[in-house]
């Protein structure tokens, strides 16, 4: 029997997690259980290498939404064999706790960003998948039940009609209590860590190919995630301007509504690790911002971003961009106001993690660097 007991995770970051989960499904619960979850992806983007890059991003003018291609991983197998029973250690909300896994055939992987079930479909396991969350979208499996209702919180009684035998999920979707009742009623649930960026992708990974019995498949996928972020990367760099000077100043903030509200994403959020990896300047990072929490008009000007990323739904929540520099009339007041440079992505995909992280910088990167493509 194996034996796993994954490595504690960072205080910060569980934090940091937490808010961001509880930001996002308070913002989604519009979204009706048919809609589509990545209604901008497309697979057919033109390589980055034959675009031809703005000459200075910094003062580009116009809004751009990121189209996000792919998926580009391929799974690492078919049907391949497993190990089990194996016993993992689930961390509930409630403490961590041992779990014994011996039944995966009938398989519900829940995340508010679909991570789960795209990694479940990596190790080759897709068809033992009985349902979905509405954002999970794998070709082919478009017609699993949704078991979330409302936006992004579990249907219990639709959940039990599926008689899973594991349900596998990262906390993002709850309630808590429906999630404890469905464990209660026999269902063998396993609670995993959520994925941001690429560490915390890799020990999702190892900890999804632990449950599933399938462990010695988390390294071959982690290393090709590796080398397809260092390739995105390398190709993004390529489409850099050379002078340091026009490296673009990026700013992500969570807005929703009219309220005037809104939130600056810094360490810990997945979005630093974005924007270090497209080459631009986190202007939270220039302030030690940590984690996700409220900016203050004055705090945003003397920021002064040339970009300002927001999630698509957010946006059209404020009327879109008109709507949005009226409702916060201080995003006028900086560079990406004035331009109008604001990047929209599609709310699950932008904190995604998983394989879904070198499409993701495809997509940002065309928007910020090679706009005129779009």
């Amino acid at each position: 029997m194996l034996r796993t007991h994954a490595p504690r995770r960072r205080i910060a970051l569980v934090a940091s997690v937490v808010t961001l989960a509880a930001m996002l499904l308070t913002g989604c619960q519009t979204v009706g259980p048919d809609a589509s979850a990545n209604a901008t992806t497309q697979a057919d983007l033109p390589p980055l290498s034959t675009l031809t890059p703005i000459a200075d991003p910094t003062s580009w003018e116009g809004p751009s939404t990121a189209v996000i291609g792919g998926p580009s991983i391929d799974p690492v197998a078919d049907k391949p064999k497993q190990q089990l029973p194996v016993t993992v250690t689930s961390h509930d909300v409630t403490g961590d706790r041992e779990v014994q896994v011996t039944d995966t055939s009938r398989l519900l992987a829940l995340s508010i960003t679909g991570t789960i079930a795209e990694l479940v479909d990596s190790f080759g396991l897709a068809d033992n998948l009985v349902g979905r969350d509405i954002s999970t979208q794998i070709a082919g499996h478009e017609d699993l039940p949704v078991v979330t209702k409302e936006g992004h919180s579990i249907d219990a009684e639709g959940v039990l009609a599926l008689s899973p035998t594991l349900i596998i999920t990262d906390g993002s979707i709850g309630p808590t209590d429906v999630v404890l009742q469905l464990r209660d009623a026999g269902i063998q649930v396993v609670t995993v860590s959520r994925a941001v960026d690429p560490e915390s992708t890799y020990e999702l990974t190892r900890e999804v190919a632990t449950a599933l019995g399938v462990a010695p498949l988390a390294d071959t996928l982690n290393e090709q995630l590796k080398q397809a972020i260092a390739a995105k990367e390398a190709e993004i760099a390529k489409l850099m301007p050379s002078d340091a000077a026009l490296r673009p100043r990026v700013a992500f903030l969570y807005v929703r509504g009219s309220a005037g509200v809104y939130y600056l994403f810094g360490e810990g959020s997945g979005i630093d690790s974005t924007i270090k990896s497209l080459g631009a300047i986190d202007v939270a990072e220039e302030i030690g911002w940590v984690g996700e929490k409220p900016l203050t008009d004055e705090a945003l000007v003397s920021l002064n971003p040339d970009i300002i990323l927001v999630m698509t739904k957010g946006l059209e929540s404020t009327g879109g961009v008109d709507g949005l520099i009226e409702a916060q009339p201080s995003i006028a007041l900086t560079n990406a106001g004035k331009h109008r440079r604001i990047i929209d992505v599609e709310d699950t995909l932008i904190f995604a993690g998983g394989t879904r992280i070198p499409d993701v910088l495809d997509g940002l990167a065309r928007a910020v660097y090679a706009p005129n493509s779009l």
